[in-house]
């Protein structure tokens, strides 16, 4: 086995050709490890022999560890500038999605009071005055037809409390309120007037105050006289179940169909109560000249 020579026993060329070696060794140590990562791309194969010259490899210069530029550090003040741009965006977005909302709030709350405004009134029903007896009370007439009212029919602690009510203003008809009465079984066709006092029965037929329109669910209470002013319901009692009784309004009619006929005394309000259903009662006084009873008439609406 050869000695190795001490360096300063080496010639000049041996020298020079140990350095190339190791020059050449490091070159080869360094190509492999660019192949291994994919720095390099060989166009010809090494060649085993050390003495020809190496084959120039394309190496990718812009990612060597000793040759490529190291990369350039992001400026943080565009890094700032580039945050502050994106929130700008992301707050445009939310307002203009708050815009869109609150027009279309605004639009609702505009359609909604434009309805409200176009929307005609509702009236609604007077509220039912407490009764102490049925209306129509009167005294029969004299020879010359002349009667009064028959105060003797209401309680003496109850007078007052009539007498007031007596004052009270009658309500305006509305459109949908009875304008007109029909019974042709007993040949009745009578104009109807709000309230049932002494002077609105002397019209015609008195619808009381507070109880139901034509065709509403509830009670229609109507009353007239049997023996004076028209004498509008002399004959309530040949009607029978079955006959009919037509009410009119601004509108249009309503079919009533008579169900039955009862004598009550003049304290049974329990007859102008409010009903579940659209009925009718018709009241007034019995028998014909002398008047200590009232005749009622109840009516359903057909269909």
């Amino acid at each position: 086995m050869a000695r190795k020579k001490a360096p300063e026993d080496l010639s000049l060329d041996e020298l020079r050709r140990l350095l190339v070696e190791k020059r050449r060794g490091v070159r080869r140590e360094r190509l492999d490890h660019y192949r291994r990562t994919g720095r390099v791309i060989n166009l010809a194969p090494d060649f085993p022999d050390l003495t020809a010259p190496p084959s120039a490899p394309i190496v990718d210069t812009t990612e060597m560890g000793e040759s490529a530029p190291e990369s350039i550090s992001r400026n943080p003040r565009r890094k700032f500038m580039d945050r502050f741009l994106l929130a700008i965006e992301v707050l445009a977005v939310v307002g203009f999605i708050g815009v869109l909302a609150s027009s279309f709030g605004l639009l609702r709350d505009l359609n909604r009071e434009v309805a409200e405004a176009i929307k005609p009134p509702v009236t609604s029903p007077t509220p039912l005055i407490i009764a102490v007896v049925l209306p129509s009370g009167h005294v029969p007439p004299d020879a010359q037809g002349n009667t009064r009212p028959n105060d003797a029919e209401i309680p003496e602690h109850l007078r007052p409390m009539v007498q007031s009510l007596a004052n009270m203003p009658i309500p305006t008809a509305a459109p949908d309120q009875a304008i007109r009465l029909q019974v042709p079984a007993i040949n009745v066709d009578a104009p109807i007037v709000q309230g049932d006092g002494w002077e609105q029965l002397k019209k015609g037929v008195g619808q009381f105050a507070g109880s139901a329109n034509p065709g509403e669910s509830g009670n229609v209470v109507l009353s007239a006289h049997n023996d004076v002013y028209g004498e509008i319901f002399r004959y309530l009692d040949r009607l029978q179940p079955g006959d009919q009784v037509v009410l009119y309004s601004q509108q249009r009619q309503y079919i009533y169909i008579v169900d039955r006929t009862v004598l009550v005394e003049p304290t049974a309000v329990e007859v102008m109560a409010s009903t579940g259903n659209p009925t009718i009662t018709l009241i007034s006084c019995y028998p014909y000249l002398i008047n200590n009873k009232r005749i009622v008439v109840f009516a359903r609406l057909q269909n």
